[in-house]
């Protein structure tokens, strides 16, 4: 079997590794890998870092302008009610497989440990390309955001201002360099980073309530229309507008399974990782409500906030609530500091998952993207090509924004997907492996949620591929989907070419 710079300790072919002795003292020894990170991560940090990604007022407000268009507050805040439900469904899921399972691979090897065995190589690679996609596109999204909230929050000054595809593709860059050298030279104290990011976002959550609230300049709403005034005028959708409304909120919930790929970077990994995912849907959930609520009971008029300049509804929000200049920009500074802490965060995981896919050999140039810089204690290479990646998929913007916004629907498809199918293969397998757990859910529990969990994701996909207004044209269809095909057939032709002989997937375990 072909092998990287950081060899398996077995060959996949050889029987399961469940030496207790060796996992005990070394818990990657018992799935099969040697460790080479430093693991420098607690269980609060792991959280911060979950609650970083998210980054919640980026999160919910940069796609905020879906939820105007879905229907406006009814969307707003019913919809974060339900992604509650939703949300921590997936994440207990994951969880209890993560416990199991505790590698930075993540999803994709834990759908080779619970496959059938005919078929096992094969599914692992497929999920491990819908993983990797994921985790490249959801980052791109994140950084590709942060430029563009940067340009829309220029415009509170300047009304008439609008960025060239090329003044946005340079700030898209800045930020991706920015985040490349804080990653690969920082790592040590990227968890004290996380940490000041959740106070960062707890403390301007509480800003932006009290402010927010305090203002209204364009005026407070009735309780009852806070919570449920529903527009269905705009989208076109018709009774179907509330599901649009949806699109914000399941974002915001939707790198949530990222997390795992820290696993080899925390100590007792088979607790703190299930407990970082599970904590991460209420925590980030009830701090959200200080958020939403503010925000419905002062919107400005749904029709307004959908011109806004760059199609970015939160800095025209902040601005008309706030009535002045000032009073909005001081608010999206701290939404712009948030969403750069969550660059630097979910660079790290992007990095580590494109660093464990490689380790496996599954990727063109393995050997090199699987390398550990041996003085930085970081896969340097894996992170330059997270990096690289992210930029030669900005120049598309260039020539057709349209098919750039295509790329953030697919970062959440291919996230789900890759969550969905480990989750519906423990299912099927009666849970057996997850049983065994040492983080879990009652037996009935457990099923319940991975039934809700998949359907869900399941409809989340489906969503996630539809315009947010119709009737649609070529500037406003959604070509998610071709997207994510289009991926995938470059992984296909790579399996076909290379790795269908030197990909044996990875070592065979019998969990920790």
């Amino acid at each position: 079997m072909t092998t990287t710079g950081s060899e398996k300790m077995v060959d996949s072919h050889q029987k399961p590794l469940n030496d207790s002795t060796a996992a005990d003292l070394d818990p990657l020894a018992g799935l099969g890998y040697k460790q080479e990170l430093k693991r420098n991560r607690s269980l609060f940090t792991l959280l911060f870092q979950s609650l970083a990604i998210a980054a919640l007022p980026f999160g919910e407000g940069g796609p905020l302008l879906s939820a105007i268009y879905g229907g406006g507050q009814l969307a707003i805040f019913l919809g974060w009610i339900v992604l509650l439900i939703l949300a921590s469904s997936v994440a207990v899921s994951l969880a209890e497989i993560a416990s199991r399972y505790p590698t930075s691979a993540g999803p994709y090897y834990w759908s080779y440990q619970l496959a059938p065995a005919p078929n096992r190589t094969v599914l692992s690679f497929i999920n491990g390309w819908v993983w990797l996609i994921g985790n490249w596109t959801i980052t791109l999204s994140v950084n590709f955001g942060l430029a563009s909230l940067i340009t829309a929050t220029a415009a509170i000054y300047h009304p008439d201002f609008a960025a060239e595809p090329w003044q946005l593709l340079l700030i898209f860059y800045a930020i991706l360099l920015l985040s490349f050298v804080v990653c690969t030279f920082g790592n040590r104290l990227l968890p004290m980073v996380d940490t000041i990011c959740a106070a960062w976002t707890a403390i301007s959550i509480f800003i932006i309530c009290i402010a927010l609230s305090v203002r209204a300049e364009a005026g407070r709403h009735s309780a009852s229309y806070t919570l449920g005034h529903y527009d269905k005028s705009l989208s076109g959708w018709g009774g179907f507008t509330f599901f649009i409304g949806l699109l914000p909120a399941a974002y915001t919930f939707s790198a949530i399974g990222m997390i795992s790929a820290m696993a080899e970077e925390v100590h007792d990994p088979t607790i703190k990782v299930p407990q970082a995912i599970a904590l991460s849907v209420p925590v980030l959930w009830f701090f959200g409500l200080f958020f939403v609520i503010p925000i419905c009971a002062t919107l400005p008029p749904l029709a307004d906030i959908t011109t806004a300049p760059g199609l970015q509804a939160l800095p025209y929000i902040f601005h008309t609530v706030m009535g002045t200049p000032g009073g909005g920009l001081g608010l999206m500074f701290l939404v712009l500091a948030i969403t750069a802490f969550c660059s630097i965060s979910i660079t790290v995981a992007a990095s580590r998952t494109t660093w464990a896919f490689a380790r496996d050999d599954a990727i063109p140039g393995a050997r090199l993207w699987s390398r550990v810089n041996p003085g930085l204690g970081v896969p340097v290479w894996a992170l330059l090509l997270v990096t690289v990646v992210q930029m030669l998929l900005g120049l598309i913007n260039l020539g057709s924004t349209s098919a750039f916004t295509a790329f953030v629907s697919v970062g959440v498809q291919a996230l789900q997907v890759s969550y969905g199918i480990p989750i519906a293969l423990s299912l099927f397998s009666k849970r057996v492996q997850v049983s065994q757990a040492r983080w879990k859910l009652p037996a009935g529990v457990g099923t319940v949620a991975n039934v809700v969990a998949l359907c869900w994701i399941a409809f989340e996909v489906v969503l996630f591929s539809m315009p947010t207004t119709l009737p649609v044209d070529r500037t406003t269809m959604n070509y998610a989907s071709v997207v994510l095909m289009g991926f995938m057939a470059f992984a296909a032709v790579w399996y076909v070419v290379y790795a269908r002989k030197a990909y044996k997937g990875p070592p065979a375990s019998d969990g920790l």
